[in-house]
Parts: C-alpha cells; sequence; structure tokens
C-alpha cells in the first residue's frame, strides 16, 4: 500500500528515488507554501513573492504603510522593462508620485536588474504590515556584576558579558535534571 502511494504514476511531484531513506516522508506545509503562493503571485506578475513580503525593506518602513505593490506587468515574452502597480493610499499619492524614480531604483537593485522601468499608482488602502514581535526589555545589571567588568576595554565585550551575567542572575536556581534522570553538566566557579 505505501508502494502504491509512492509511485510515479499516483502524483505528479517528483519522487525521490527509491533507495532513499526519505523518499516516503511526509512534507512540511511549509516546503509547499513557495509553490502555491508561486502560482498566484504569477498570476499578478510577482515574479519573485518577496517583494510584497520584503516592501518595507525596499521603499522604507515611513511608505510601506502607505503604500504596496500590487501587480508588476512585463512586455510579452520579457523580464525587463515592466509595470509596477502600487496601491497608494490617497493622500499620500502626490508624495510617491514624487519618489517614482527613487522607488524604480529600490525595486530595480532588489531584482538585481532593470525589471521595472515605470510605475502606475491606483487608490486605494494597502495591506497592513505584519506587526514586529517586541524585544524583551533587560532589567539593569547588579552593581556587583558592573564593578567587575569596569576593566575592560572594549565597549562590545563588556556589553555582552553584562547581558550574559544578567541572563545567569535572572535564573532560578541549578539547572533541573532531565526527564532521563541523567545528570546537568556541573558549573566550575572559577571566582577566588
Amino acid at each position: 500500500m505505501v508502494a502504491m502511494a509512492c509511485s510515479a504514476s499516483m502524483s505528479k511531484r517528483k519522487q525521490p528515488q527509491e533507495d532513499s531513506p526519505r523518499a516516503c516522508r511526509p512534507i512540511a506545509a511549509g516546503e509547499l507554501v513557495g509553490e502555491i503562493g508561486g502560482v498566484s503571485f504569477r498570476r499578478f506578475g510577482f515574479v519573485q513573492s518577496s517583494i510584497v513580503s520584503r516592501w518595507s525593506e525596499i521603499v522604507g518602513e515611513r511608505y510601506s504603510k502607505v503604500s504596496s505593490p500590487e501587480s508588476i506587468k512585463f512586455p510579452a515574452g520579457k523580464k525587463v522593462g515592466g509595470c509596477l502597480t502600487l496601491l497608494v493610499d490617497g493622500a499620500h499619492a502626490p508624495l510617491i508620485q514624487h519618489l517614482t524614480p527613487m522607488i524604480v531604483e529600490r525595486v530595480n537593485r532588489f531584482f538585481g536588474y532593470a525589471a521595472i522601468n515605470r510605475i502606475v499608482f491606483k487608490q486605494g488602502r494597502p495591506l497592513p504590515a505584519p506587526p514586529q514581535p517586541q524585544r524583551p526589555q533587560l532589567r539593569p545589571v547588579p552593581k556587583e556584576l558592573g564593578e567587575g567588568l569596569r576593566e575592560i576595554a572594549d565597549p562590545e565585550l563588556r556589553a555582552c558579558l553584562e547581558s550574559l551575567g544578567a541572563r545567569i542572575a535572572a535564573t532560578s536556581g541549578p539547572p533541573a535534571l532531565s526527564s532521563e534522570g541523567e545528570e546537568p553538566i556541573p558549573v566550575i566557579n572559577r571566582s577566588k
């Protein structure tokens, strides 16, 4: 039954070699997202879906909040000299239109070649960017920990060691035993 599920006649997907130990492994959904999303992105002219997901890196945080790429259309049979359609918030359209040369340059730099040469604007509300996770705030380093680090001249190294010390100070006691009953690796205290 398993051999039938792996046969080439049952699936249009490329099949790994039969002698491979991972020949009939389950496929993670993340491996298929590029293929599934790629079809819909190509339908709207996006050769790479990353232009949509990395729009804030291309044009900057400020302009990505008021604009988003909608499609790219290329001349028949070519992948250069395309037309990028941007969805722009109505009040910001004149500003974004003024920045057209900069946006063309940045998009072409992102692609690595002259992919687009003009931009068409559509008024509408762009898709909101996903919220960025907030980094945890570090607590101040205890005075007794900071005194021993004053002798270190390199500020980067000192900051890393202060951070490490703060994390160690924040732990609650010795490490717990693993579920298999193994002893944890002993910590050697070298302070005199």
